[in-house]
C-alpha cells in the first residue's frame, strides 16, 4: 500500500468536497461528497460520493479518500 495520504479533517472539509478517481470506471471520474454519515458521538464514519457524470451515488468509509492511489483531492 502506498504511504501517500491526503490529510483530511472530516467534519470541516468533506461535505461538498470534490474528488477525482485515480482509475475512473464507466467514465465516472469526478465525484462530489453529498452526505456525511456519523456515529452517535458525531464522528464521521462514512461519506456518500456522487458521480458528476451519471449522478450515481456510492457510500464508503471516508478514510478511503486518504489513499492517493485511489483518489485525488479536487477535480483534475
Amino acid at each position: 500500500m502506498n504511504s501517500t495520504r491526503h490529510r483530511l479533517t472530516p467534519r470541516k472539509l468533506l461535505l461538498l468536497s470534490k474528488w477525482t478517481a485515480a482509475r475512473p470506471q464507466n467514465r465516472e471520474k469526478h465525484f462530489l461528497v453529498t452526505e456525511l454519515f456519523c456515529g452517535e458521538d458525531g464522528t464521521v464514519l462514512e461519506v456518500e460520493l456522487q458521480a458528476v457524470l451519471s449522478k450515481r451515488a456510492q457510500r464508503l468509509d471516508w478514510r478511503q479518500l486518504q489513499d492517493a492511489e485511489q483518489w485525488r483531492m479536487g477535480w483534475r
